[in-house]
């Protein structure tokens, strides 16, 4: 499969365009161990809160706006909490203020599924309903995906491999957290399509940035350098890409001998896409994942879903959705953002 700027979806696109004069929004909190909340009251009696994996993360700051918005549509009452840090049991408070304030639904980015897993469970038992977005969780009712795992590794690597060519080469692989059950998937499913299909290039590393910009900027740096014939570096994650483009921005000699791609956001990227930095990148509209998971939770709330494979719903501005197997909704393919459109979004 290959991936084009014009192979978005129509309703995806509407969603975006929708959006791309909106500016980003929800203030991120700093500080290790602070926590923070937005509110937005609804005009009915469900209330919903979104836990992302952090704040402060400007993809999360995007889907969590998104979010607020479906809630607001629906006359929810919206609550964003989470930690700053990406520590496995980080987000377990948070699931606990849920339950001890009557939550109606839970939505969260796991940055662990495991070490979450119990207190969801938890909260399922008190007729919570808990919808994962982003990050999938086996505790949960549905999961709103952004795009399918095979999608996004076909996508990232059939960018790498037009770049590569017949040649192909040694190349490696910046990802988020270790734990992240949607990032660990991505990577094994680039590596494994690699293998199948592109026997001229080689993995030679997995490096982890941990959701954070120094850490990941020291990642790019110490795969640069420690390989001496790298080629290129896929980053499946916001904040990877960014800074391995970062570092290729400060050091002029590895320009034009590594070459980086990845899931980025595009406010993010414009200045290494416009500087000819970086090519190409990909992604989804976050604020339409946000969206969408609120449009779940309402729909599971309301028991217009279950979570069975076939159970529809409607989802706003983005149109029907479909319940697929195992509890799976999915936003859309991924879109691939370059020099001629990057611009044109907000996000």
């Amino acid at each position: 499969m290959r991936f084009t700027s014009r192979g978005f979806s129509r309703k995806a696109v509407l969603g975006a365009t929708a959006l791309a004069a909106s500016a980003l929004l929800l203030a991120g909190c700093a500080g290790g161990g602070t926590t923070g909340s937005t509110d937005s009251a609804g005009g009915g009696d469900a209330s919903v809160t979104f836990i992302p994996k952090s704040l402060g993360n400007k993809y999360f700051e995007a889907s969590d706006k998104g979010a607020a918005e479906g809630a607001e549509e629906l006359g929810m009452t919206f609550k964003e909490e989470g930690p700053t840090a990406t520590g496995s049991a980080d987000q377990v408070p948070f699931i606990q203020t849920a339950i001890q304030t009557g939550q109606k639904a839970i939505a969260i980015a796991a940055n662990d599924p495991t070490a979450v897993c119990n207190d969801l469970s938890q909260a399922q038992s008190q007729g919570i309903k808990v919808v994962a977005y982003d990050t999938d969780t086996d505790c949960r009712d549905v999961f709103v995906n952004q795009a399918t795992v095979d999608g996004i590794a076909e996508g990232l690597v059939q960018l790498t491999a037009d770049h590569l060519g017949d040649e192909g080469g040694t190349i490696a692989i910046l990802s988020g957290g270790a734990n992240a059950a949607n990032l660990n998937a991505w990577v094994d499913a680039i590596q494994a399509l690699i293998e199948k299909d592109h026997p001229n290039i080689t993995v030679a590393k997995v490096a982890y940035g941990d959701d954070q910009d120094e850490k990941a900027y020291q990642e790019a740096q110490g795969l640069m350098q420690s390989i001496p014939d790298l080629k290129a570096i896929i980053a499946p994650d916001t904040v990877s890409v960014k800074e391995a483009a970062h570092y290729l921005a400060d050091t002029p000699e590895y320009q034009g001998k590594v070459w980086v791609t990845g899931l980025g956001l595009p406010s993010e990227m414009a200045e290494y896409v416009n500087s000819g930095i970086v090519e190409q990148f990909g992604l989804w509209n976050p604020e339409d994942l946000g969206y969408l998971a609120s449009y779940a939770a309402d729909a599971l709330i309301n028991g217009t879903i279950t979570g069975a494979e076939g159970d529809t719903f409607e989802a706003g501005k983005l149109g029907e959705y479909t319940v697929g197997e195992n509890g799976e909704i999915v936003l859309g393919p991924m879109f691939v953002f370059d020099k001629d459109n990057v611009g044109d979004f907000s996000f």
